[in-house]
């Protein structure tokens, strides 16, 4: 399933590459390591489909494409957690 933004959730990438995220709403801020902001950039050039990111970001670093998608995973289920993202269908 695709891994969306929540409505009103923006994002910024810092001078430092770190990554920010900002909901509206709730006032709430996450921030992200300069490899958080890679993972979400490879998200939204990849739809929000977990497997093709992780697989360009694989190559990219030279990692073990299935240790980068369970890295992502796990960041992801943060982020869901904060009420960032969602999964659509």
């Amino acid at each position: 399933m695709p891994v969306r933004p929540e409505h009103g959730v923006t994002s910024r990438v810092a001078e430092d590459g770190s990554l920010e995220l900002l909901t509206r709403t709730g006032g709430t801020s996450f921030r992200c390591s300069p490899v958080g902001a890679a993972m979400w950039i490879a998200l939204r050039q990849h739809d929000g489909q977990l497997g093709p990111a992780a697989e360009m970001l694989a190559e990219l670093w030279c990692t073990d494409p299935e240790n980068t998608r369970s890295d992502m995973d796990i960041w992801v289920s943060e982020l869901r957690d904060a009420g960032l993202v969602r999964e659509e269908p």
